[in-house]
Formats: C-alpha cells, sequence, structure tokens
C-alpha cells in the first residue's frame, strides 16, 4: 500500500490506497487518518482541519460506487458536473450529493463555481460525515479491529470477536491480575468498527490486552508481563497510544499504535504502530494515552456528570483535555479535576507541593474515593499515596 500523501489533489493519493482498493480498504484508510488530523485531536490547528477536509472529500467520492466510477473516467469534474444535475439525473445518480450512509447536502460537496473551479468540502461537512459514519460510536478510544477473531468473553463479555459489537477490551489491569478498563473501549455501532476505539489486528503482538503493567525483566531485557514482581509504573501492554513531540520524525506526531513492551535498560517504549509492523521505540513523555474516563462534578454542565469518554488530547496553553464522548457524540474540554481514570491506569504525578520529590514519577490508580476526588496511587508494592485527581496526569 503506497503512504497517504496529503500534499496531493488525487484521492486515492490523499489516503494511500491503490485504484484497485476495496471498499473495506477505503474505509480503513479513511478512518486511520481523520483520527490522526481531526479538528478535536488538533485544536487551533489549521494544517489539521484542511488535511481532515482532503481526506473527508477524497473518501466521500472514492466511498460512493458511481462517483467512484465517475472519477476514475473523468477526474474531478466529472464528479463536478454529476453534483450538478438534478435529481434523477445521470442515470438516476440521485443528484451524486450524497454522502456515505445516506447523508445528503444541498449542491453536493461543492461543485463547480461560476469559473469552473473545484469547490472542496467544507469544515461543517466533514464533521457532519465523520459524525454520521460512527454514529454513538466511540471513533478514538482504540485500535482493535475484527481481525483479531475468536476472542470472545474478553473481560467477562460473551461473545462474539475482538473488535465486535460490544466488546470492551480490559486495557491492562492492576498489577497483579486486576483487569480494570483502560483504554481500549470498542463499541462497533451498526455493524461498523469503532473508528476512535478500534484499529487493527495487530501483527506480531507479544502481548494481548489485559496483561499487567511492567513486570519483570526477560532475556532480552524488556519488561514481561508473565513475571512475578509487577511494576506500578510502568505503561501497561497494550495500552492505546498517540506519539507526540518527536524532533528526529516529525511525521509521525498524532499517529497511533498499542504498547507492545516496556524496554527497562532504555527507558523506553515499543510502540506498534497502527495498521503495520512498524516499531517505534519511545519515551514516555512522547506517549499520550487513550483511555477511557468519566466525567464527574460538572457545576455549569451537571448533565455530562457520570458521562463516559476517551481522552483525544491534552491542551497544555487551556491546562485541560479534550474527551471524546460517544453517548453525546461530540468533543467536550474538561480540568484534570473534573476528569476520572479507571483503576489500573498508569499516570504520571505533576503539580505536588507536599512532596515535589514524586512530580514526574508515574503510578498506577488503585482506587479513586468520590467523597474526596482523589486518588490512591501505588507507586510500587510498599508505597501507595494519596493525591489528588488533577495531580495525576497520561
Amino acid at each position: 500500500m503506497p503512504q497517504p500523501n496529503l500534499n496531493s489533489d488525487e484521492y486515492y493519493a490523499i489516503l494511500g490506497c491503490n485504484r484497485s482498493a476495496s471498499e473495506a480498504e477505503l474505509k480503513k484508510a479513511y478512518r486511520k487518518l481523520a483520527v490522526k488530523w481531526h479538528p478535536d485531536k488538533n485544536p487551533d490547528n489549521e494544517e489539521a482541519t484542511r488535511n481532515f477536509q482532503k481526506i473527508s472529500e477524497a473518501y466521500a467520492t472514492l466511498s460512493d460506487k458511481k462517483k467512484r466510477q465517475l472519477y476514475d473516467q473523468y477526474g474531478k469534474q466529472g464528479v463536478d458536473a454529476a453534483d450538478q444535475m438534478p435529481e434523477g439525473g445521470m442515470g438516476g445518480m440521485g443528484g451524486m450529493g450524497g454522502f456515505p450512509g445516506g447523508m445528503h447536502f444541498p449542491g453536493g460537496m461543492g461543485g463547480m463555481g461560476s469559473g469552473g473551479a473545484h469547490h472542496t468540502m467544507s469544515p461543517e461537512q466533514a464533521q457532519a460525515m465523520f459524525a454520521d459514519l460512527f454514529g454513538g460510536s466511540d471513533p478514538f478510544g482504540g485500535i482493535f479491529g475484527s481481525s483479531m477473531g475468536g476472542m470472545g468473553g474478553m473481560n467477562g463479555m460473551g461473545g462474539g470477536g475482538m473488535g465486535g459489537p460490544g466488546v470492551h477490551f480490559s486495557m491492562g489491569g492492576m498489577p497483579g491480575g486486576g483487569g480494570a478498563r483502560s483504554g481500549m473501549h470498542s463499541m462497533g455501532v451498526g455493524g461498523g468498527m469503532d473508528p476512535f476505539a478500534s484499529m487493527f489486528g495487530m501483527p506480531g503482538m507479544s502481548s494481548m490486552p489485559g496483561s499487567m503493567p511492567g513486570g519483570g525483566m526477560g532475556p532480552s531485557g524488556f519488561s514481561s508481563s508473565s513475571a512475578s514482581a509487577p511494576s506500578y509504573d510502568v505503561i501497561p501492554n497494550g495500552t492505546v497510544v498517540s506519539l507526540k513531540g518527536l524532533v528526529s520524525k516529525p511525521e509521525r506526531n498524532g499517529d497511533r499504535g498499542i504498547i507492545q513492551q516496556y524496554d527497562q535498560r532504555k527507558g523506553r517504549y515499543v510502540v506498534v504502530l497502527e495498521d503495520s509492523e512498524e516499531t517505534m521505540s519511545v519515551k514516555a513523555s512522547n506517549l499520550l494515552q487513550h483511555v477511557h474516563v468519566r466525567i464527574h462534578d460538572i457545576k455549569g454542565q451537571p448533565e455530562l456528570n457520570g458521562k463516559t469518554g476517551t481522552i483525544l488530547t491534552w491542551i497544555p496553553s487551556k491546562e485541560r483535555y479534550n474527551v471524546y464522548v460517544s453517548a453525546l457524540k461530540r468533543t467536550v474540554s474538561l480540568k484534570p479535576a473534573n476528569v476520572v481514570f479507571d483503576n489500573g491506569v498508569v499516570g504520571q504525578i505533576t503539580g505536588l507541593q507536599s512532596k515535589p520529590e514524586l512530580n514526574g514519577k508515574f503510578g498506577t490508580v488503585k482506587e479513586w474515593i468520590r467523597e474526596t476526588n482523589k486518588y490512591d496511587v501505588q507507586l510500587s508494592q510498599a508505597k501507595t499515596i494519596r493525591i489528588k485527581v488533577e495531580n495525576l496526569r497520561v
């Protein structure tokens, strides 16, 4: 498969697909790129918004059989001309203005201007198509697809293979085999994949979601989930992450993957990238965990309290998380104090004034105390501390 080329004007090149690509391959490529460049994951980023529009326009055309045929024969001009035909024109193509799933926008995606120029899809149309395609599912929260197969009953859920409808993945439970939820929440809706919450069947995975964080040292120096001594400061194998802050490979920033293992000697995580066998060795500071959270104690919008969502990104300038709430099909911006992690999530301590020597250290959420909005965070087998929710970040 070719690599996506967002500098191209050619739809197949934009999606990184061959002209012979199947419908499933096109949708997979669209979902991967749309999640990476979604404006809610890249706030105040004009380049991301433009890329999201280009990706959406390309998929809207190629996912429609009749539009794709016209595009293959005549290019964008053929599709634009069809968009201007009245309903029932062009052999009953319905005006060619619809998106996948039957959504229709008056005038199509843009059509021809007075000078014959091609009009691109608007940001609003791109967002509407994304929401229409994925319904109430959570497209941001995980990455396994149904190709893993045959893993019914994961986390106590009966039936279905991994990534199938209604399956919830236990992403690295409490050390010692607790099985708490922390990152991969798959809710296949309408028979489709969950785009923020389902990603791929991982080739060469050495561990499955639900393994214990860290562990002892294997023969090659990697942490092993099967070892008897757990590590409470290691992000669990199988956690869904995005890459950020990479200097040597900036083009990889925003790409998603799964933590395969932790190299204790190097102090780096081995991440298997989405839809590939490629791995990268990165520091914890270059990872954003897409963990599952619960919203708590919102005074101005109490209807949000108790809702669950997936962390999309951290906005340093605002000191807030963007959290995608699948039940509402929208993203909300929340302070750390209003975001509660599941037991088993490994986060980094920050902003402690009473014990500043602990800032920067990682620990595992053992329990959330609702009354005080604090966590018990386990740093080692012998040491547990109690801190405010806002003092732990992922």
